[in-house]
Parts: C-alpha cells; sequence; structure tokens
C-alpha cells in the first residue's frame, strides 16, 4: 500500500466516461487522479512518465485496446496496476486480460464505492472481479467420486466453499450453508490461498477456473 495518496491514471476514447470515473475517485481523499488519456499510445506514455499506482481503463470495446496496453507497459516492467471497466465481463476476456498483465475488473455498471474500493485493493495485491461474473465461472457437469478432479491440491470441502465463494457468498453465508462456523470457514479459505499462492478469493477463483475445477453438479 502507497504511504502517500494512491495515485491513478484514467484512460478512455470518451470523455464522459473519464469524467465519470474521476467523479466517482473524487469523493476518497486517499486517491490521487494524477492524468488522463484519450488514446492507447497517449495511455501508455503517461503510464510509463508517471508512473502511477493504478491505470483505470475505459475504453471501448475494452478488450482490444486493455490487452494492447497492459502488454506494452508489462514489457516496460512497469508496476502499474490495471484495472479495466466494461460493459461485459466474459470468461475468455477475464483470462485473456490476466495473462496480458491486468489484474482488476469492474463492470460499468460499478458504484463509486465500488471503484474506489477497487482502487485501494488493488494497491494492496489484490485481483478485483465482481462476484456475479465469478459465478459465472462455475461449469456444470458431474464427476464421479472415484474419479475427482486431477491434479488438484485442495480438498473437496475447500473446493465447496471455494465454488459457494464464487457464487458471491459471503464467509457468514458460506457458514449458514454448511452449517460451520464463520471461523472454520476463514480457515479453509485461507489455507486454499495458501495452497493456490493467491492473496484473495478472486485470484482463488480464477486460479480454480482457469484449470476446470469450479464444477457443481448437473440438475439434468
Amino acid at each position: 500500500m502507497p504511504s502517500g495518496p494512491i495515485t491513478v491514471v484514467i484512460a478512455a476514447d470518451w470523455a464522459l466516461i473519464r469524467a465519470g470515473v474521476r467523479y466517482a475517485l473524487k469523493g476518497d481523499p486517499r486517491i490521487s487522479v494524477v492524468g488522463e488519456g484519450a488514446t492507447d499510445l497517449e495511455t501508455v506514455a503517461l503510464v510509463l512518465r508517471l508512473n502511477p499506482d493504478v491505470l483505470i481503463l475505459g475504453f471501448r470495446p475494452a478488450f482490444p485496446v486493455a490487452l494492447d496496453v497492459a502488454r506494452r507497459i508489462q514489457a516496460n516492467r512497469s508496476a502499474t496496476r490495471v484495472l479495466v471497466i466494461a460493459s461485459q465481463l466474459s470468461r475468455t476476456d477475464v483470462n485473456s486480460a490476466t495473462s496480458a498483465g491486468v489484474t482488476g475488473f469492474l463492470l460499468e455498471t460499478a458504484r463509486e464505492e465500488e471503484i474506489t474500493g477497487a482502487v485501494r485493493s488493488m494497491t494492496r495485491g489484490n485481483v478485483i472481479l465482481p462476484a456475479a461474473v465469478a459465478a459465472r465461472f462455475l461449469q456444470r457437469g458431474s464427476v464421479s467420486p472415484e474419479e475427482g478432479l486431477p491434479n488438484v491440491p485442495l480438498t473437496e470441502r475447500e473446493l465447496e466453499i471455494l465454488r459457494l465463494a464464487a457464487l458471491g457468498m459471503r464467509n457468514k453465508d458460506i457458514a449458514d450453508r454448511l452449517r460451520l462456523s464463520a471461523r472454520t470457514v476463514e480457515g479453509h479459505l485461507s489455507r486454499t490461498f495458501e495452497k493456490l499462492n493467491v492473496g484473495s478469493r478472486t485470484e482463488a477463483i480464477l486460479y480454480a477456473a482457469e484449470r476446470g475445477w469450479l464444477v457443481i453438479p448437473d440438475a439434468t
């Protein structure tokens, strides 16, 4: 976490989008907008010159530009973390963008507090993904108890909790659903993060989704 204000560059091809994001961030005194870009080339130049903590991308369509900008920034070994705001987020988009170095995703419907919260959380090293989007990563299918899922370092209970987390359930809701204590759920999630070498629920969900572990029983 930066010792001073969190510095942010906002980039979008529409001035209205830039103004909206700037307004959302204005309410948090810990965040300082240090630059704005209207094109991908201008954005990369700004980031490399200003070295902000977070870059917020709101281009339309979001992902072609986001992937290009993120790759260029990564190629220059910039420590800036990239947050994409998009009208929709598919699993393919998120996986491709994550591989390119994007570590935050929000929908255009995000509230002001969600945007400021995402910026602060990203500076602590967390990956940001809306729970409603993470839930789409769940796959329907059937896995026989004898077969199980190959090469999964998690226990069945840890997987079960991770699937419920992907549905957007809070720790307390998961505890109530599984008739466990909230502390027990927290302990399972902590061990999951340690096993997967990740730092948040979202990162764990992304990691498991990419490997096809988030399978829920097929009702048909």
